[in-house]
């Protein structure tokens, strides 16, 4: 058992599937994993283990933002020997040449946030995937005839702000759309030499307040979490 996740050692696989939300973890894995079995729930933060295809795989949230998911990628990749981390999760787009459903592989997170830096003196604002499980996802994508799109992400601290303007960091490094949790991902990788990807379904068009409803988000994400597992259980 680590501090935040209650799983004994061996309950975890080493590839784990990471979505924001614990609600999204359960249906991922009842839904797509055989045989789950709930290894963790601690403060409702739920982690399940089953087979992909005859392999283990774990699903289990992150929860929202840097500090959320260092704190539980940290723990899985330290204390369960976890080799390789994919996030799964949404994203608001900061320009109309993205449109709802698009699925995006993170090449590289920029960020204003300070995490890295005092974290690990990690001193730079854009950090790039970790491993080789970006590319496995990519060459998946192509085999599934899934049109997914390499690109920069701007992961912020603010999901609310006063300025509707895009932030300056999003126009220097091109990132056309948001969210707010693969930069610390990356960093932990970084710092830890393991493996860690994003892969984002865009859920909001910021610009033209276009977004999936909520009864076409579990359609829209399948996809996502297909591609997710596919790459996964290659990379086992």
């Amino acid at each position: 058992m680590s501090v935040h996740i209650s799983a004994k050692k061996g309950e975890i696989a080493k590839v784990v599937l990471q979505p924001g939300d614990p609600l999204r973890a359960k249906y991922i894995a009842e839904n797509f994993l055989e045989n789950p079995k709930l290894v963790s729930q601690t403060r409702g933060i739920l982690y399940y283990t089953g087979t992909y295809k005859g392999k283990e795989i774990t699903v289990g949230a992150s929860g929202m933002g840097f500090p959320s998911i260092g704190i539980y990628s940290f723990e899985l990749y330290t204390e369960y020997e976890v080799d390789t981390i994919i996030r799964i999760g949404t994203c608001g787009a900061y320009t109309t040449d993205l449109k709802v459903f698009d699925i995006l592989n993170v090449e590289n997170a920029a960020s204003e946030s300070t995490y890295a830096r005092f974290a690990w003196e990690i001193e730079d604002d854009i950090i790039s995937h970790q491993g080789n499980i970006f590319d496995t996802i990519n060459e998946t994508a192509e085999e599934l005839s899934l049109k997914s799109q390499s690109t920069n992400i701007h992961s912020s601290d603010i999901f609310y702000r006063k300025d509707p303007a895009i932030p300056a960091i999003a126009i220097k490094h091109h990132c056309p759309a948001v969210e707010m949790e693969a930069f610390g991902l990356f960093a932990n990788a970084k710092h830890l030499g393991k493996n860690a990807a994003t892969i984002l379904t865009v859920s909001d068009i910021i610009p033209t307040h276009e977004n999936i409803s909520a009864d076409q988000r579990e359609r829209a994400l399948k996809p996502m979490i297909e591609l997710a597992l596919e790459a996964a259980w290659k990379s086992i």
